[in-house]
């Protein structure tokens, strides 16, 4: 094909993406906006290439080359944009988060943390109480799947035999649903996280006592204390999280219900995308380093105890560097 023909086919198409990067760069659109942009910009390179493996002039092969620079500049920037955004969050914008609603994140704590130790010390010091709060099934199942001469700990009998990776998306999917439920419950004016808030610690906590008191402690402690850091800080989370919607409804100030909730709502989604990410390293941890029956107790409470100090040092310093990236 000639060369004239070649551009009297193409000008409208490299016209058109060229008013688009000057959207692009004056920062009046985004990629993102521009859904057809990435496949011009594709289109745009095939063309640049069909241009100099036909010897088009130099003045035609350096204008594409010139619109393909550009766009490349804007498709990918937006890209890293996105990223240092995810960085951002994770390493400054999910703790600054958590700070900034101490209150609310107090109370959970306060809530989940008193009555898993309230119920541990009762349910130890007067051991039938456990069937009060845990059915006889259940606690059968945890003396199981703490048994010190189980070959993986924290496992039911079905399940001993599962592959790491097997658990690892099944501690995924039980502990988020767990998260999403102390959340939404904050949507029944808080009441709904209160009682999961205290609900997960009393079965915890009757767990944890019923364990202590048989013999079964140390398997159980020395399971827990790793992942626990990030799992059982998630719950608490997840907790202020909806207590910070219930009391949007309950105190709404001078704003409508619904708009409060909504602004409550924002903040109340970023701490539910931290602790997401804080469920996704507990369950790593569950599945492929606590389970394991093979390795010295105090090593693992050793580690526990580092996972709940890198936890505590994270949600209150990360981030308050000015510089730090939102």
């Amino acid at each position: 094909m000639k060369q004239s023909l070649f551009e009297s086919r193409h000008q409208p198409e490299w016209q058109r993406f060229a008013q688009w990067l000057d959207q692009l760069e004056r920062g009046k659109a985004k990629a993102t906006d521009l859904s057809e942009f990435p496949a011009h910009y594709r289109r745009l390179c095939q063309q640049l290439a069909l241009t100099q493996e036909r010897g088009y002039s130099s003045h035609l092969v350096d204008a594409l080359q010139q619109l393909a620079l550009r766009g490349h500049q804007q498709l990918y920037r937006h890209r890293s944009h996105l990223g240092a955004s995810v960085l951002g969050f994770i390493f400054a914008g999910f703790p600054r988060l958590v700070r900034e609603q101490w209150p609310f994140v107090l109370v959970a704590g306060v809530l989940f943390f008193a009555s898993l130790g309230l119920t541990g010390a009762l349910v130890h010091g007067f051991p039938d109480l456990v069937y009060s709060i845990v059915s006889p099934q259940q606690v059968a199942e945890m003396q199981a799947m703490y048994d010190p001469s189980a070959s993986r700990l924290g496992r039911t009998v079905a399940r001993a035999s599962s592959e790491n990776w097997v658990m690892f998306g099944y501690y995924i999917m039980n502990n988020i649903g767990i998260a999403f439920q102390t959340f939404a419950g904050g949507l029944l004016f808080g009441l709904g996280s209160l009682f999961f808030l205290l609900f997960n610690g009393l079965t915890i906590g009757a767990v944890a006592g019923h364990l202590t008191q048989i013999g079964y402690g140390q398997t159980f402690w020395s399971f827990v204390i790793g992942h626990g850091a990030f799992e059982l800080s998630a719950i608490v989370l997840s907790g202020a999280a909806g207590l910070q919607l219930g009391w949007a409804l309950v105190a709404p100030g001078r704003l409508p219900r619904g708009e409060a909730l909504r602004l409550s709502a924002q903040k109340s989604i970023g701490i539910i995308g931290g602790v997401i990410l804080f469920l996704l390293i507990a369950a790593f941890i569950e599945a492929y380093w606590s389970s394991m029956n093979t390795l010295a107790p105090t090593l693992k409470y050793a580690v526990g105890a580092g996972l709940w100090l890198l936890v505590a040092a994270y949600l209150l310093l990360a981030g308050r560097n000015d510089h730090a990236p939102d």
